[in-house]
């Protein structure tokens, strides 16, 4: 079921994308077909997952992934929801934030082999879930760094404001799935 979901999910949402990039190419739109280009490219990552003989991630983690991609891409860049609706930024960072740390919590189920994980310090798991959250919440926002750098100049808006809000909303949702873990230490 997964992997039907993972196909067609992608498709969809590359097709989707696709069209909009011939839309906007056809218009000489650049920073909305570059958009489009892009999102066609980060719907192609989970099919990775089908190389997999297993696939670790549950149905609604990759659900929530492309839900993801199109609230950044489609909503956020292409409609301009991050230059029309104020909160749109910060709320993504705190879904990415959310985000990884139901995958960290993912992979210690992955690596940490299931006879030691209760063996592990709830605590341990704390500082992982948490920690996943801000390197992904930094490696975005040095991304928007580059990105206005020597292309776009309009993903930091605020300056540095803007990144400490970020970085804030980032922390906090890895800050509430961690407190998750430790809560529910038994049923992960």
């Amino acid at each position: 079921m997964k992997r039907k979901i993972i196909i067609g999910a992608s498709a969809i949402f590359m097709a989707f994308m696709a069209g909009l990039f011939i839309y906007f190419f056809m218009k000489h739109d650049t920073s909305r077909w570059e958009v489009a280009l892009g999102g066609i490219l980060v719907s192609g990552f989970p099919l990775l997952l089908l190389l997999l003989k297993k696939i670790p991630f549950s149905t609604s983690v990759i659900i929530g992934y492309y839900l993801f991609l199109f609230c950044t891409t489609f909503l956020g860049s292409i409609c301009k929801f991050y230059v029309s609706i104020l909160w749109w930024d910060t709320a993504l960072h705190l879904y990415k934030g959310l985000f990884m740390g139901i995958i960290a919590i993912t992979l210690f189920k992955i690596f940490v082999p299931k006879h030691l994980q209760n063996e592990v310090s709830k605590w341990l798991l704390f500082l992982f879930v948490l920690s996943l959250s801000i390197v992904a919440s930094a490696i975005w926002e040095i991304y928007e760094f580059f990105g206005d750098v020597f292309y776009t100049e309009t993903m930091q808006r605020g300056g540095n404001q803007d990144t400490m809000f970020d970085l804030s909303a980032g922390l906090l949702g890895g800050l509430i799935i961690a407190v998750y873990s430790l809560l529910r230490r038994q049923k992960i």
